[in-house]
């Protein structure tokens, strides 16, 4: 597998496209690129399947874009007694921070401060509870020099994780340590550019009309015209719009919705901040510090009715909670005038009674009357296990001939270990994004400054999106390949650059 080999392009999508439909049959077309049908993409590529997938938009379009960038090891679902999804959860967490992507997975302390509005009985509760988190953690074979284990702390030393946190009344901090994405858009970039090079056909802008068993009626969004692809088997990875491809399919999405915030607005945390929901045993809102100087605030977990959007809007509503929730945790409380973004994502839970947050994150796969393969529910972290299932129902249901799943060892592109890593000499930013493709992003030392003063984001990236993973316009750019559309501001600042990111991708001589 090379660097060739995974580089997605204009070029090599309208190539893939014509070859998709010249009435030749794949084994397996992938409705939907997000987290699952990127990983059932690369799952069926690497048992040696011959795979088109397709999405209407672009990679991680939907929900996938929109998570809290945690890999999380199941604590939460441990609470309310779904032991399997919390080891399931935990034992992919593992794979993902040591074999699968340990560049874009990093260990991340969460600090519940135990300030007066912390019950003290709450404080045991959570102490009990991340210590069940670390016998998660051993059962499923995660180092402790990956995910250290819990522990109480002092005062100053909650203090020094987080200079803006409130000290009146603070008794300490309880520690605990999860899993953190560098960006949940480009692991799903990184896990369609390593089924790219096993051979998978990776078609973005191709929206599916209609879908059978045996293959789907397809539009190039870019051209209008329209094709056919034909299938021994079908994988309906779409989401919450499942039922628009297999109306046998009942959804209740639920809504997760983020705030952004300046780093500076809450004196710069080194730890996700945690603080309960009041009212609740097992909700809680986080302030989740990123590497580039934002802070996600969230999240919400309420019904989503109506329509499915294209790009669900954060309501006015679910700002002022996470505001609330999470102000008393920080001496100077953070306002609506701190927000300098928002975002929501649809949960695609299957429906059932009762309250969306108390709905299981457990996925299911779902074959309807018309042969196609739905995989729904389940969440960012298990991804590769539902990517699993998907493939294995498929190749059943197909009777396809295929090898045994190889992504429980399988590195994406740009995987290495942290020792290695942390020799690179290329700049941190890089290394930190692309892992150990980073060399290639820094040869043009010219594009390595950043687009802007409050952008840190490098031109060398930008052109890299174009030439290597396969953005089409402004919007894949600013919007997916990096998250810089997040902050209406910086995004207003950035377009010119991303535009010009297109103008030298057409000249070899600046390619990366």
């Amino acid at each position: 597998m090379t660097i060739l080999d995974s580089a997605l392009s204009a070029h090599r999508r309208e190539r893939e496209l014509a070859e998709a439909t010249d009435g030749r049959v794949c084994d397996v077309l992938i409705i939907g690129l997000g987290v699952t049908g990127a990983g059932a993409a690369l799952d069926a590529a690497a048992r040696g399947l011959n795979v088109v997938a397709v999405d209407a938009f672009d990679f991680a379009w939907g929900t996938s874009r929109w998570s809290s960038k945690l890999i999380h090891g199941g604590l939460r679902y441990l609470a309310k007694g779904q032991v399997g999804v919390a080891y399931e959860s935990a034992l992919e967490r593992g794979i993902l921070m040591t074999r699968t992507a340990p560049h874009l997975v990093r260990p991340l302390p969460m600090l519940l401060p135990l300030l007066p509005t912390v019950a003290r009985s709450q404080g045991t509760l959570a102490g009990t509870g991340f210590m069940a988190g670390d016998v998660l953690r051993r059962a499923a074979r995660t180092p402790s020099a990956v995910l250290p284990p819990p522990r109480r702390l002092s005062p100053a030393q909650t203090a020094a994780f987080a200079p803006g946190i409130e000290r009146t009344g603070l008794r300490g901090g309880l520690l605990s340590w999860d899993g953190q994405l560098e960006d949940d858009a480009r692991l799903v970039v990184g896990l369609a550019r390593t089924a790219a090079a096993l051979g998978a056909r990776i078609l973005t802008r191709t929206r599916v009309l209609n879908a059978s068993g045996d293959g789907a009626e397809v539009r190039d969004e870019l051209t209008g015209t329209r094709h056919s692809i034909k299938a021994r088997t079908v994988i309906n990875a779409t989401g919450v719009w499942a039922s628009t491809i297999d109306p046998d399919v009942s959804l209740r999405p639920s809504r997760g919705t983020h705030i952004v915030l300046r780093g500076e607005t809450l004196g710069y945390p080194t730890a996700a901040i945690t603080m309960p929901v009041p009212g609740e045993t097992n909700r809680f809102v986080f302030a989740l510090p990123q590497p580039d100087g934002l802070v996600y605030v969230g999240l919400t977990d309420e019904p989503a009715d109506g329509a499915v959007p294209d790009v669900p809007e954060a309501p006015a509503a679910d700002i002022d909670f996470l505001l609330d929730v999470i102000g008393p945790a920080f001496a100077a409380r953070p306002d609506r005038a701190d927000v300098v973004g928002a975002f929501a994502g649809l949960r695609p839970l299957l429906a059932s009674g009762g309250r969306t947050a108390d709905l299981s994150r457990r996925h299911a796969i779902l074959v309807s009357r018309a042969g196609i393969i739905t995989v729904v529910g389940g969440k960012l972290t298990t991804y590769r296990q539902m990517a699993e299932d998907a493939v294995d129902a498929a190749a059943a249901h197909g009777s396809l001939s295929a090898g045994p799943c190889e992504t429980h060892h399988l590195p994406i592109v740009g995987a290495a270990t942290r020792h290695a890593l942390a020799q690179s000499t290329a700049p941190r930013r890089l290394v930190r994004r692309y892992g150990r493709e980073a060399p290639l992003l820094a040869r043009n030392p010219e594009l390595l400054q950043p687009i802007s003063t409050s952008v840190p984001v490098t031109m060398a990236e930008l052109v890299f999106g174009v030439t290597h993973e396969g953005a089409l316009d402004v919007s894949d750019l600013l919007d997916r390949r990096t998250r810089i559309g997040l902050v209406a501001q910086d995004r207003s600042e950035a377009e010119s650059a991303a535009a010009r990111a297109f103008e030298l991708a057409e000249d070899s001589a600046a390619q990366v």
